[in-house]
This record gives C-alpha cells, sequence and structure tokens, in this order.
C-alpha cells in the first residue's frame, strides 16, 4: 500500500538523537584532527562511546561522514556569530572572537581540504554552502563594527574570510603562526583608514 503525502514537512529528530549525532561528528572531528580523514571508523566509534554500525547506520559512506562533520563545523561557526554579538562587550571584540573560531575550523581541517578538492561527487556544493553559511555572519559582525565606530568600513565579509584562509594555509609549519597573523588582521582592522 502506497503511503500518503500529507503534505507535512518530515518530523525533527529528537533532541536527544540530535545531540548523539553531534556526539559522533565531534568524535570525527577530533579523529580527523588527530589521524586525517582516513581516520579508521572504528577509532571514531570509540571516541563516541558507540559501535562501528552506529556510524554507519548513520552515515553509510566515508564522504558521507566527512560531508556532515564539515557541515556540522560550518553550523556550529555560523551559530556563535549571533551569541559572541550578543555576549561580548563590544562588537570588534565579538568579531575577534568570532574569526579565532573560524581560524580553528580552518586550522583543524586535517586533510578535509584534499578530500574536499577530490572528484566526489558528494563533495561538490559544499564551498558555496560555507560562503552561503559564513559571509552573512561575518557581516552581521563587521557590520555591528562598523556602526558602533571601531574598524573601518571598507573591508567586506568575503575579503576578510578569504584574507583570514589564506593566513591559514600554512598553519601546519612549526614555524608560522598564522593564529598571530590572524590578530594582527583582526586588530588592523580598527584602524583608521586614511587617504593617501
Amino acid at each position: 500500500m502506497a503511503e500518503i503525502d500529507s503534505g507535512r514537512p518530515a518530523p525533527r529528530k529528537r533532541a536527544d538523537a540530535r545531540r548523539n549525532e553531534a556526539t559522533l561528528l565531534d568524535a570525527a572531528a577530533s579523529a580527523f584532527v588527530a589521524s586525517g580523514v582516513d581516520a579508521p571508523v572504528r577509532d571514531i566509534a570509540a571516541r563516541a562511546g558507540v559501535g562501528v554500525g552506529t556510524i554507519y547506520r548513520h552515515f553509510p559512506t566515508r564522504a558521507d561522514l566527512i560531508v556532515a562533520v564539515y557541515r556540522h563545523q560550518v553550523e556550529a561557526c555560523a551559530e556563535a556569530g549571533p551569541a559572541l554579538l550578543a555576549e561580548s562587550s563590544t562588537p570588534h571584540a565579538a568579531l575577534a572572537r568570532w574569526i579565532d573560531l573560524f581560524v580553528d575550523f580552518l586550522v583543524t581541517k586535517h586533510g578535509l581540504a584534499e578530500a574536499l578538492q577530490s572528484d566526489n561527487a558528494a563533495f561538490e556544493n559544499l564551498h558555496a554552502y560555507f560562503l552561503d553559511r559564513l559571509v552573512p555572519v561575518c557581516a552581521q559582525l563587521l557590520d555591528a563594527a562598523v556602526a558602533a565606530g571601531e574598524i573601518r568600513p571598507d573591508v567586506t565579509a568575503f575579503e576578510l574570510l578569504r584574507g583570514v584562509g589564506n593566513l591559514c594555509i600554512g598553519a601546519g609549519e612549526p614555524r608560522y603562526d598564522a593564529r598571530r597573523l590572524v590578530g594582527l588582521l583582526v586588530a588592523g582592522l580598527g584602524q583608521r583608514h586614511t587617504a593617501g
């Protein structure tokens, strides 16, 4: 017997199911940082405190797991923006803290960038997703800091994220401190623009 579509949206996952999935994705992210995206599934399962079958039930392929981890981390970064803006002493402080989270996201993608550049179709739309979710959050933080008179108004969110991303490229080199350079970039936003 065919199921009738009631036109209602699919039910949301229960809160405990969402928490369990978040725990699993956090464990996978940690395993990816430690061992790359080819980390054994049994290691990820052990970190999450679940059986290997649970991971395969949620994520049938490694590509599915990589995509889910990436999206989970992008969402965490996106959701942090408004929260930081509400709780920080100034919009510039919120922007600096958010950029710090963004740097964490970029430098801990151990092996993820290489996987995302593969020809696997599952990864095709992730860059657009990344931009669609994070550029508006960065723009909100920048706009608030500009409105408060704390930073120069001539930097766009895309430029800032691209600049931070470029500074993070060499983060694996022991003699290179990407976080320090990103800090200098963010501090430089506060300098007034003067015509030359």
